[in-house]
């Protein structure tokens, strides 16, 4: 069995992430989630940038187009927040092309707006 790309910093990721749904439920948008994780994060001791610039470049030339990451922990997993009914595959499109445009390979899509929080773990691989 292989073992896990960053499965102990996704672990404890995740694990934040449950601990802010289950005090807060669902039914907030987005951005309390991100203020209660960051809160979290700090208290758990996780690394963390909030809202981290991502440039895109195409054919070596930077475009003035950039995005904006939810989080990005322990410098190498983006982590996108969500609180949707359901996520699509226009989410996982996202984050993919966050790893893609930054050369991370690992990125954790979290989704607040269900009753059970539900996430989905991307590995891209270049």
């Amino acid at each position: 069995m292989t073992d896990l790309l960053l499965k102990d910093e996704c672990y404890r990721i995740v694990g934040a992430c449950m601990e802010v749904h289950r005090t807060l439920g669902c039914g907030f948008l987005e951005s309390v989630y991100q203020e209660a994780l960051a809160l979290e994060f700090n208290y758990q001791n996780i690394p963390f940038e909030r809202e981290k610039l991502i440039e895109i470049n195409y054919k070596g030339i930077k475009l003035a187009k950039h995005y904006f990451a939810d989080f990005i922990c322990y410098d190498k997993i983006i982590l996108e927040l969500k609180a949707l009914s359901a996520i699509t595959s226009d989410h996982e499109a996202q984050i993919l092309n966050y790893l893609k445009a930054t050369g991370m390979e690992v990125g954790i899509l979290v989704n607040f707006g269900e009753k059970s929080l539900t996430y989905e773990r991307k590995v891209f691989n270049k």
